[in-house]
């Protein structure tokens, strides 16, 4: 009697890549992935090869999410180390022989590549403090904080000063998560916030004393102040440096509730709308697809932080539940810095709106944040088998 072996199908052999991978979380990456090759078709159809480009960046930004999920989340602490210390010293290489470009030495010749160390530092620094937390857990002191600290300003000191202030307070706020996280006293965060907000309301009550161009403001470069000053006022400039804001709010402003429609934006395809399709993406998307698209985007992105912050609050480990709550509120950091430069009430800065903007380097990091949370979500679900 003969014995009958079936080979395994193509799915039998892939389930195990996708198996115990947290469903919610799948499921908006897919509601947003649509959303965003809807919009950079409809935006970008007439901008090169975006659209195709987009696409591919997708799948490769997909592979690296499941490659990382297959990590078990515990292992991810043998990297923290050795990843921290390269990222530094790739950025003192930058200060000591980086490329320049248009005043900023941000980028560094590998001699086969040009790469910009500061965006591994966007993961490398959370991990970094998630580790040394997880090596102090139940025995935390004040040192110990001040020691975070100082971990998190070494990354942010070298990236402010290339001068990069927009991915030098991403890092930053990677990083503050995580030690807030940890088990930060209120009693230090308040005054912080206190004076966040007097800042603030001086700058509006004294914008038109303090933009003026014989007045010069401590530890910000001119550009940095220029962003600040149109922000408060784009209206003084709005052909030039306020250009960008008044653009965008007039896009979003057409588009009212329903939008002009697939590929009819005015706005955007006139040319009206500086980087359409990678910074300014939304004031396009706004144009087109009007409040109930932006609300299905929103939609998309409240399920993703909803699932990321119950992935990290349902972490098996101390170094889980800090990574996984550092990288939801990273990517939260990202589409509110995005959409908030948008619509006119932060300044404008290079930050990318995570599955909607183009760029490879912002996807490939977007699925290494989505692998490690997919990758945390599957320990937990290992443990309970």
């Amino acid at each position: 009697m003969s014995t009958v072996i079936q080979r395994p199908t193509w799915v039998q052999r892939l389930r195990p890549l996708w198996k115990d991978l947290d469903a919610g979380l799948l499921l908006a990456c897919l509601w947003l992935m649509v959303w965003g090759l809807v919009a950079m078709y409809s935006i970008g159809h007439d901008h090169g090869t975006r659209f195709v480009d987009h696409a591919r960046n997708f799948v490769i930004g997909a592979g690296v999410m499941l490659l990382v999920a297959q990590v078990p989340a515990p292992k991810l602490t043998r990297i923290a180390v050795p990843l921290y210390a390269v990222g530094v010293a790739l950025l003192i290489a930058v200060a000591l022989f980086g490329i320049t470009k248009k005043g900023a030495t941000r980028w560094l010749n590998l001699g086969v590549t040009v790469i910009q160390p500061s965006e591994l530092l966007k993961i490398a620094t959370p991990l970094m403090l998630a580790y040394w937390f997880q090596l102090r857990e139940g025995q935390l002191k004040l040192l110990d904080f001040v020691i975070a600290f100082v971990l998190l300003g070494v990354p942010f000191g070298l990236i402010a000063k290339q001068p990069d202030l927009g991915t030098g307070l991403l890092v930053l706020f990677a990083g503050l998560y995580v030690i807030y996280f940890a088990g930060l006293s209120w009693k230090l965060i308040i005054p912080l916030v206190a004076a966040g907000v007097i800042a603030i309301g001086s700058l509006i009550a004294f914008e038109s004393q303090i933009c003026v161009d014989e007045v010069k403001w401590p530890l910000l470069k001119d550009y940095q102040k220029t962003r600040v000053c149109t922000l408060l006022d784009p209206h003084k400039d709005p052909l030039g440096k306020g250009f960008h804001v008044l653009q965008g709010g007039i896009a979003i402003g057409s588009g009212g509730v329903t939008g002009k429609g697939f590929m009819q934006g005015s706005q955007t395809h006139l040319e009206f709308i500086p980087e359409r399709t990678t910074d300014f993406l939304f004031a396009a998307f706004a144009e087109e697809f009007g409040l109930l698209g932006a609300l299905a985007l929103l939609l998309g992105f409240g399920l993703l932080l909803f699932r990321g912050l119950s992935i990290a609050a349902n972490a098996p480990s101390l170094f889980e539940r800090l990574l996984g709550g550092a990288v939801t509120l990273s990517l939260f950091t990202y589409v509110f810095v995005n959409m908030g430069m948008v619509i006119g009430i932060l300044p404008v800065v290079g930050v990318p709106l995570p599955f909607m903007s183009y760029g490879g380097t912002a996807m490939v990091m977007l699925g290494l944040s989505l692998g490690i949370l997919l990758a945390i979500g599957r320990s937990r679900a290992f443990i309970q088998r």
